[in-house]
Formats: C-alpha cells, sequence, structure tokens
C-alpha cells in the first residue's frame, strides 16, 4: 500500500533537504582541491556554507543514532557532535598558534603587525560560542516556547470546539521544565564552571587543566551511559533516515559522519583563514569575526535543532541538548586546546592568556556561572531567559560603543555583575543546588525517571 500523500510529501522534502546539505559543500570542496584564487570574502562564504551543511548533516546523523544507543548518552553525543564544526576551527586557531610558538618563541606572535594572534583567535573563538550558546541559544528555546504555547492558546480559545486544536486547551505556560534526569548535565556543568573560574588567574591553559577538564567530560559520559535507552522522536530528514531498516539506516548514518567529518577537515582550516583575511582586508576587526561570526555559523544548526524542538513543546530536550553543548565546549573543547597547541608547539607549553583573553575568560565563565543559578532548580522562566538574553546583548552593544580603549571595562563590569547574580541565586537556592548535585553525581537513573 503506498504512503499516505503527507507522508510522501513529507519523505520527498526530507530527501530534498539532506541532498541540499550534502551539495552545498561541492563549491567548497572544489576550490580546497583546485587551490583557485578568489576574493577572501566569497572564499569566507564558500567554506562557512559547506562547514554549515555538514553540521546539518552531523545533527541529522546524531539524533538517528539515538536509535541504537543509551537516551542520556545519545543526547551527549548529539550535543557533541553538532558542535565538532566548533571544535575544528579551534583547532586550526591552536594549531597555529603553536607552530607559531616552535618557530618564533614561546610570546606566539602573529606573524602580521598589528594582526591578532592565532593564540587569542583561538581563545576568541572559544569563548564566543560558549556566551552565544547561552545568550542566544538557551535563551532562545524558552522564547519560542513562550511564544508557541501562547498561539496555540489563542487558536483555541478562539475555535474552543475543533477537536485538533483540544489539547492546547490544556496547555499553560509557566516555564520551560528539564526532566530531573538533566540533572547529570547541570552538576557536571556547574564543576566545569567553577574550574574555570582559575582559568582567568592562570598565564595559560595548561596540560593540567587538559587533564582534569578532560577527565570531567569522560566522567560525565560514563555517568550518562547508564541512562536506560529511549527511542527518540525524529522530524525531516532524521525521520526519513530512522524509517530504514536496521543496516541500512547504520550504515547511512556511518556514511554522513564520514561525509561531515571530510568536509570540516577540508574546509575548516581554510575558512579560518579567509575569515581573518576578509577582516584585513575590509578593515573588521579579525578578532570580532573569529569570536561571533565563525561560532554563529558553525553552530547554527545547532541552534535550529533546539528551536524546533521547542517549537513542538517538546522544551526539555530542546534546552537539555544545549545545556549538555555547554558541558561538552566547557570540558572537552577548552581541554582539547592546550593539547593541540602542545602537540604543534612541540613542547608542554600552555595556550597562552594574553590580554584581552583574560577578561574574555573572566566573563565566559561568569555568564556560565549566572546560567548554572538560573537552572539549578531545573526550570527556567521568561524573566530569567530574559535575563540571560539582556545581559548578552547590553555586553555585546556595549562592548562596540566602548571601543579598544574601554573594552576591558566592560568585561569587568559584567563579569561582576553576573558573578553578583549568580552567587545571590546560588545563595537563595542552596537547598535545590544541594539536591542537584545529588542527583546529577549519585542518584540512579531508574530513580531519576521516577
Amino acid at each position: 500500500m503506498a504512503p499516505p500523500p503527507d507522508t510522501t510529501i513529507a519523505r520527498g522534502s526530507s530527501r530534498l533537504t539532506l541532498v541540499a546539505a550534502l551539495v552545498v559543500a561541492a563549491p567548497a570542496l572544489v576550490l580546497r582541491l583546485t587551490g583557485a584564487d578568489i576574493a577572501h570574502t566569497l572564499e569566507a562564504l564558500l567554506f562557512g556554507v559547506a562547514i554549515v551543511g555538514a553540521a546539518f548533516l552531523l545533527s541529522w546523523a546524531a539524533e538517528v543514532a539515538r536509535l541504537d544507543i543509551p537516551a542520556g548518552l545519545a543526547l551527549a553525543v548529539l550535543a557533541l557532535i553538532a558542535v565538532l564544526p566548533e571544535y575544528a576551527v579551534d583547532f586550526v586557531f591552536a594549531w597555529q598558534g603553536g607552530t607559531s610558538v616552535r618557530l618564533h618563541g614561546p610570546s606566539c606572535p602573529s606573524g602580521e603587525p598589528g594582526a591578532a594572534s592565532p593564540c587569542s583567535l583561538a581563545l576568541a573563538n572559544m569563548t564566543g560560542a560558549n556566551r552565544l550558546l547561552i545568550g542566544i541559544g538557551w535563551a532562545s528555546v524558552v522564547f519560542i516556547a513562550w511564544y508557541r504555547t501562547r498561539r496555540l492558546q489563542r487558536r483555541a480559545e478562539q475555535r474552543p470546539d475543533d477537536g485538533v486544536e483540544a489539547p492546547a486547551r490544556s496547555v499553560r505556560w509557566s516555564d520551560v521544565k528539564l526532566e530531573r534526569t538533566h540533572a547529570v548535565e547541570v552538576a557536571y556543568l556547574g564543576v566545569a564552571t567553577i574550574y574555570s573560574l582559575t582559568l582567568p588567574l592562570k598565564h595559560s591553559i595548561t596540560l593540567f587543566d587538559s587533564v582534569v577538564l578532560v577527565g570531567l567530560f569522560v566522567a560525565y559520559a560514563i555517568r550518562l551511559a547508564r541512562a536506560p535507552a529511549e527511542e527518540p522522536h525524529l522530524v525531516g530528514p532524521a525521520s526519513w533516515i530512522g524509517s530504514f531498516a536496521v543496516q541500512r539506516r547504520r550504515a547511512a548514518v556511518i556514511a554522513l559522519f564520514v561525509w561531515s567529518a571530510v568536509v570540516i577537515v577540508l574546509c575548516a582550516e581554510p575558512f579560518a583563514h579567509a575569515l581573518v583575511e576578509t577582516g584585513r582586508q575590509y578593515g573588521i576587526s579579525e578578532f570580532f569575526l573569529v569570536q561571533w561570526l565563525a561560532p554563529l555559523a558553525s553552530e547554527a544548526p545547532e541552534f535550529i535543532v533546539a528551536a524546533l524542538f521547542a517549537w513542538r513543546l517538546e522544551t526539555s530536550s530542546g534546552l537539555g541538548a544545549l545545556v549538555s553543548s555547554k558541558v561538552n565546549q566547557w570540558t572537552l573543547l577548552v581541554g582539547s586546546l592546550p593539547i593541540v597547541f602542545a602537540i604543534a608547539s612541540r613542547s608542554f607549553h600552555g595556550l597562552p592568556i594574553a590580554g584581552i583573553q583574560r577578561e574574555e575568560l573572566l566573563l565566559t565563565a561568569a555568564q556560565s556561572l549566572f546560567a548554572v543559578a538560573v537552572i539549578v532548580n531545573l526550570r527556567m522562566t521568561i524573566a530569567e531567559a530574559l535575563a540571560i538574553s539582556a545581559l548578552f546583548w547590553a555586553q555585546f552593544v556595549a562592548s562596540l560603543i566602548a571601543g579598544e580603549h574601554h573594552h576591558n571595562e566592560v568585561l569587568l563590569i559584567t563579569s561582576a555583575v553576573y558573578l553578583t547574580l549568580g552567587v545571590a541565586l546560588l545563595v537563595r537556592s542552596h537547598r535545590e543546588a544541594r539536591d542537584l548535585l545529588r542527583d546529577g553525581f549519585r542518584t540512579p537513573f531508574a530513580q531519576l525517571m521516577d
């Protein structure tokens, strides 16, 4: 029997979307393999689009992979894979920084007068990605869920006898609630955040920091591996791939992983280079482009996946995936940078923290502390989402207005606000924090899921 027409249309649309994500990499791959000389702006655009397409493929493949691995671990894997493009770009700068130190000494020079050093760009890319994840990602899940709920309520009130809209009449907005199982992500994020507050006090992110942070990620993954398996709700291309027979589905997932990895590996370095050269060509701060534009491009699919969860009112999954991504970035990403740097520099030197990067790290850690304090009770209200978003944009706009001369002051003032609010919230919610740590580190998953 043929499938219903709407199912046929949905599958056709999913196939077209999947093919589009595959083929958008073609111009970048041709450019990479031929070495053609084109404008840096167009070069950055082509390589950036290829990375975005690969990131979508990774997200869909990771969602389908949830059919075969435990639910909690699947969420962590999905979050990890979704930020792989971010890792690739950041690793490029860390490798360049290590190479610069090996050739020119421990000061990590840029090689160009007045240009930012690759070590600074590596940290800029990392801090920008972390702050975008919370300031835009976390808050957007709440905003979308609030809007979607209000919209369903209005439609239900206008058509009270419509059976299709009947479920919406029972929907009442209060806040986004994380399931109790997400205490694991929040607890590990809290520990990673507390440790990250020590980084601005140092001259470099060392290999010892790598051991601590990567060790936290390993412990986090082991903890999640104990969660029971759970069939996910797939949509779009992921739903179509998930409908394949088991062997064909697994082969498709592996093929998508391999293809995406190849695209990201081939495009990450020229994308980073083209982005920096574009900034120099047009007088735009390369630091600004690397800190904000590069992570926004590489994390766009992750934001879109979370937004789709929120639109379907699966808010726990949407916010939970972004919290898990934050754990990955604060542990594995930050912990991996000194390792990449050490390999490239052929030394045991840590990744240097110099100049404005000290304040950038402090602000990123302070924002993380505030965010953890907000969701220590496993929920986020619209007011809390507005606070997170407003602080993020206030700092962003104030830094643009202040310029380089007063940028430090803006970062320090915003950090102080984040830290003050975060500590105040944690003191007020100390009982919830204690319960969260117990659930995150000790309570069996069977009990968390009751």
